[in-house]
């Protein structure tokens, strides 16, 4: 929460789908909702344990303590380092290097880039860690309609936030998953960091290619769509991650410290 091949990949794209003008999908807003247990022996809601489980488990998720990947942009190769539990990472760049140490988030650049790293640092990992992320603390579950598309109705899970999680606590994401194989399937998302007002302004990305890392299903590419009256269209742009590493060993902390030159943002 608090993350595509497209120039200037994300950052563009989300600048962009900001200045449109949509309805969104319904919601059903329930004011008994379900908070994301803080011990991990602590059951979630069933349809939530389902996918998760489908996708390898949440166990087996929170057994693993480091992630990366790579992701292939027109300037070059983007690499994406993290360490799970606390959630430090590293992105290095065509032109720059940006990471987060626990405290700060930093960046290394030279004059061309233009993006935001307290926005993007980490918001790559969030999508692409689906839907393992959607375990985390300070979440509530809620219900939301299923979302219709080419002839199947994927039900959901709407997820909010707890004030003052992360840096957008006012995102909600939109969780819709295959009626049989219960694998996540879409996910919908507001964006409210450059406003940090609620939004009803869904975006749509399909999930519909995994591999599987250490017995856990994790994405191949995903896909962001064009949208109108709160329902995915058809597809905007493809997004592939190659070299896929989860390990139970986390990474060297002093990969994640802010190097000579770097500026504290």
């Amino acid at each position: 929460m608090d993350n595509m091949k497209l120039p200037l990949l994300l950052i563009g794209l989300f600048l962009l789908l900001s200045c449109q003008t949509r309805e969104t999908s319904k919601v059903v807003d329930d004011p008994e909702f379900t908070e994301s247990p803080t011990d991990p022996s602590t059951s979630y809601p069933a349809d939530m344990t389902d996918v998760f489980t489908a996708h390898g488990g949440i166990e087996a998720w929170q057994n693993m303590q480091a992630l990366s990947f790579e992701i292939e942009k027109e300037e070059g190769t983007e690499k994406h380092f993290i360490n799970l539990w606390d959630r430090h990472d590293r992105v290095e760049g065509a032109n720059f290097t940006m990471g987060f140490d626990g405290s700060n988030v930093w960046i290394k650049a030279d004059s061309t880039y233009k993006g935001d790293p307290t926005f993007y640092h980490n918001l790559m990992f969030y999508f692409y860690a689906m839907p393992y992320v959607l375990g985390d603390e300070g979440i509530k579950y809620l219900e939301t309609e299923p979302l219709e598309f080419d002839g199947i109705t994927y039900p959901g899970i709407r997820i909010a936030y707890n004030q003052g999680v992360g840096v957008s606590s006012k995102d909600e994401y939109f969780i819709h998953y295959h009626p049989e194989t219960k694998q996540m399937a879409w996910l919908g998302y507001t964006v409210t960091y450059f406003s940090q007002e609620a939004s009803s302004d869904v975006h749509w990305i399909r999930y519909d290619h995994w591999q599987e890392i250490n017995g856990l299903k994790l994405p191949k590419s995903v896909s962001w769509y064009n949208y109108q009256d709160g329902q995915p269209v058809d597809l905007r742009n493809t997004v592939s991650f190659t070299n896929v590493t989860l390990s139970t060993q986390e990474l060297d902390q002093a990969l994640f410290e802010k190097p000579t030159g770097a500026v504290i943002q």
